[in-house]
């Protein structure tokens, strides 16, 4: 990483004592960099350990207009039971759904630990983490003041309720604005910062998840303060979920391999990961028939 002397036109003073410098990226080197934690060859344990703790990393999102409360219903009964017949999977990390329907999810997963996120402010219905969008066309134009502005009013809003402040990465352009915009949420009070809503493909590539999770780490070494990640749009197989938390372990170490610092947004993810666990401990392959679709 090169070091730029300042901070880009339009943030406001207060704003940089409490960001790391922004630097820029070495689109050449993070790629490689990517390329080469994503060959890492693993033993067998270690991949059973990798799926399963994938598994708990895991959020199960359904934000369509055709939601119903069975469906949800149905989707937070997988979450807390992933594979019916082996009660050795663990429950995945949360479940993101729309405002009217929390109470749902909230009856269902009762108190099997799984969280009930959402996209909007529901803190007052119950959720347990808050998910928003930044302003693309704000931050792209330069005007990074209000989308900071907008995000410390949301955090303001949800109060001790976890913040997940999305930057839909493949719409930003550059790796630069990537880490500028990972910064910007973090400074704002983002507990986690995300690659995408998931409806766009290919946001969350390795590269892109590396030049977050360096901003990540750049601000812990800065300030001692953890933020969590979250990739989502484009981790669709258990083989890419793996590679990721390669990337997780050797950025920033053991400490951010748990759910409560790095969630998967991927629910076409978990079929594919229960299948390859089923595959580690019989030898053989499952149906994809016999694990329900999302």
């Amino acid at each position: 990483m090169a070091q730029a002397p300042a901070l880009p036109t339009g943030f406001e003073l207060p704003l940089e004592p409490r960001l790391p410098r922004i630097g820029s990226v070495d689109q050449v080197a993070v790629e490689a960099r990517a390329t080469d934690l994503s060959r890492r060859s693993i033993k067998r344990e270690s991949k059973l350990f990798a799926l399963d703790l994938a598994v708990r990393m895991m959020d199960l999102t359904t934000l369509e207009g055709a939601d119903t409360p069975g469906k949800v219903a149905a989707l937070a009964s997988k979450a807390v039971r992933p594979d019916p017949a082996d009660a050795s999977v663990p429950s995945v990390a949360a479940v993101c759904v729309y405002p009217n329907l929390v109470q749902t999810a909230l009856e269902r997963v009762g108190d099997s630990g799984v969280k009930v996120a959402e996209a909007r402010r529901v803190v007052e219905l119950g959720a347990d983490e808050v998910d928003m969008v930044i302003d693309r066309g704000s931050f792209l134009a330069g005007r990074y003041a209000k989308v900071y502005d907008e995000i410390v009013q949301v955090k303001e809003a949800v109060g001790d309720t976890h913040l997940k402040v999305i930057l839909e990465t493949g719409e930003l352009g550059t790796y630069d604005n990537v880490r500028r915009a990972s910064l910007l949420a973090i400074a704002a009070g983002a507990d986690f910062i995300k690659t995408s809503t998931g409806k766009l493909p290919s946001s969350a590539t390795l590269p892109v998840t590396l030049v977050m999770l360096e901003a990540i780490r750049d601000v812990f070494e800065e300030t001692g303060r953890r933020v969590g990640m979250k990739p989502a749009g484009g981790i669709r197989n258990a083989k890419q979920a793996v590679q990721t938390l390669v990337v997780v372990h050797e950025t920033l170490g053991v400490d951010w391999l748990t759910p409560d610092l790095f969630r998967f947004g991927a629910s076409s993810l978990l079929n594919d990961v229960l299948m390859q666990i089923r595959k580690e401990k019989t030898g053989r392959y499952q149906s994809p028939d016999y694990f329900t679709l999302d």
